[in-house]
């Protein structure tokens, strides 16, 4: 097979057409941004936790921790968005044999890209079930946050000076909905893998007659 010319110069339509991917340059840029976001928050409901360990319940401490987990795995999914995507979509990052290489960064395409997403999408959405699953264990012992009984239990609970939480924003169908909804995440990234696998499969024989 003859070796493509290095010298080789596309015309000025097909040069526009492939330049237009460095326009996603800001949208990385801006997902950087978001990240620093999050690690701010990250750092501001730590000093939350720490500051009021003291007084806080350990149901409390919990959903702390579990919101700590929620945005460090938001922020995993950035770090992939964003080095994966520029990798595939805009431009090589040049990497190779660097010691801080990201291991699936070697193998990263759109395909498996679409894979990992949608990996990080349920372990998300997990931990949002997990705090759902463990607030709900106050439906029917505490009122529903904005209505006039949560009200009363806040001012109450203020005035014997203690920070727990006297109102839930959680109920019945929402859990059902939740549940249902994370279903449907395993669901769809199962349908990616397996359509992944099945066009994988395919490409093999066609690459073996070439």
């Amino acid at each position: 097979m003859a070796k493509a010319d290095s010298r080789y110069s596309p015309g000025p339509l097909p040069a526009l057409i492939f330049s237009s991917r460095w326009l996603q340059l800001p949208l990385y840029l801006g997902l950087i941004v978001a990240q620093g976001v999050y690690v701010f928050l990250f750092l501001k409901e730590l000093w939350h936790l720490i500051h009021e360990a003291p007084t806080l319940t350990e149901q409390s401490i919990m959903l702390i921790v579990l919101g700590l987990i929620d945005v460090v795995m938001i922020s995993n999914l950035l770090v992939m968005v964003i080095v994966g995507g520029y990798e595939t979509f805009v431009s090589r990052l040049n990497l190779e044999g660097h010691p801080d290489q990201p291991e699936w960064l070697s193998h990263v395409n759109a395909s498996v890209l679409k894979v990992k997403l949608a990996m990080a999408i349920i372990g998300i959405s997990s931990i949002h079930l997990l705090k759902t699953f463990i607030e709900a264990g106050m439906i029917g012992g505490v009122p529903l946050c904005g209505t006039a009984a949560a009200l009363e239990a806040k001012a109450a609970l203020e005035t014997a000076g203690s920070l727990a939480k006297g109102c839930t924003t959680v109920t019945t169908t929402g859990v059902m909905w939740q549940t249902i909804i994370h279903s449907v995440f395993i669901l769809s990234a199962l349908g990616i893998a397996w359509t992944d696998r099945i066009m994988g499969a395919g490409l093999k024989p066609a690459a073996a007659h070439r």
